[in-house]
């Protein structure tokens, strides 16, 4: 038998950019005792080529430095579209709210004051390197989370025990409009679906909901058991209201799109309805994220052969 590999967990790469040695050491061997991989720079100068040659996923950047300051530093890599992303806690001696204030706009996302307090820097090493996560998985359209921060989530609530429903939300007849009118219209409606689902989940839902965005026409919401129902039924009335406006006139009277299928021939599209496939564990006592996904697949197959918007639930019980 072939052995597998094994799935070697990805260690965050910290830079420290720290001109005082003692304290680069110091940081050094915090982060280290933490589990991750730590790189150091004495200035700014020697911290942009680190960056450049490495690009960490997190720095902590000191703001007074020889050669090139910490905000000069942090200015050239918020700038740049390869290095802007990457998340920056700027480490100061200067306590006065000018100077925090000033790093923050130039882009920083975070600041610790000296002396540092250990477990509040950890925390927020920690806190900002899972918001750097969830920004390289955002779907770069909506901004939302993607299939890692979807997959992060269910996990997450599954190993925590609580019921919830995961709802997932396919457009239905999405190609052949964005064919027909072009992607710039397309758009209009993946963002117009995205803003739905957050001013559902605002409005309607508990603060521990959440919306993803699997790509495309695809997304997710993951609500409280009690909330689903209502949640769904207000995405569904708003979107039959709102997307016939996308449409030119013509086409939302007579309820359908002409325009030629892959064979050439000419075929009728309706407009488009949404599709919700709703899995609650408190119904099936799913336990493992391939399993909601299988579920929600079955539901989603059998929804978009209604020929209208709907929210198909799964009524199994456990057992």
């Amino acid at each position: 038998m072939t052995a597998q590999p094994k799935i070697v967990p990805e260690v965050p790469q910290i830079l420290v950019v720290e001109d005082d040695s003692d304290l680069r050491k110091i940081l050094r061997a915090i982060l280290m005792r933490e589990g991750y991989s730590v790189l150091t720079a004495g200035d700014g100068e020697e911290g942009l080529e680190v960056v450049e040659a490495h690009h960490p996923d997190l720095i902590l950047l000191d703001v007074m430095m020889p050669k090139m300051d910490g905000r000069e530093l942090c200015r050239r890599l918020k700038a740049n579209v390869r290095t802007s992303q990457i998340p920056i806690i700027m480490l100061t001696a200067m306590s006065e709210t000018n100077d925090r204030i000033g790093g923050l706009d130039l882009g920083a996302n975070d600041y610790v004051t000296k002396p540092y307090e250990q477990r509040e820097l950890l925390m927020r090493v920690r806190n900002l390197l899972d918001w750097g996560r969830l920004q390289r998985d955002a779907n770069p359209l909506t901004g939302l989370p993607g299939n890692k921060g979807i997959e992060q989530q269910l996990r997450l609530r599954l190993e925590n025990g609580g019921d919830f429903v995961f709802m997932y939300l396919d457009v239905d007849h999405f190609k052949p409009f964005n064919d027909f009118y072009s992607y710039q219209k397309g758009d209009q409606i993946i963002r117009l679906l995205a803003f739905l689902l957050r001013q559902a989940v605002d409005d309607l839902g508990a603060p521990t909901d959440f919306v993803g965005h699997v790509g495309g026409d695809d997304f997710v919401v993951i609500t409280q058991p009690d909330r689903a129902q209502q949640v769904g039924d207000w995405i569904i009335q708003r979107f039959d209201e709102q997307v016939p406006e996308l449409y030119n006139e013509v086409d939302r009277e007579r309820g359908y799109i002409e325009t030629k299928n892959r064979q050439g021939l000419v075929q009728r599209y309706p407009i488009m309805t949404l599709t919700i496939a709703a899995v609650s564990t408190a119904n099936q006592g799913a336990s493992h994220v391939a399993e909601i996904s299988d579920i929600a697949a079955e539901l989603k197959r059998f929804g978009k052969s209604q020929n209208r918007s709907v929210l198909v639930w799964d009524r199994r019980a456990d057992g």
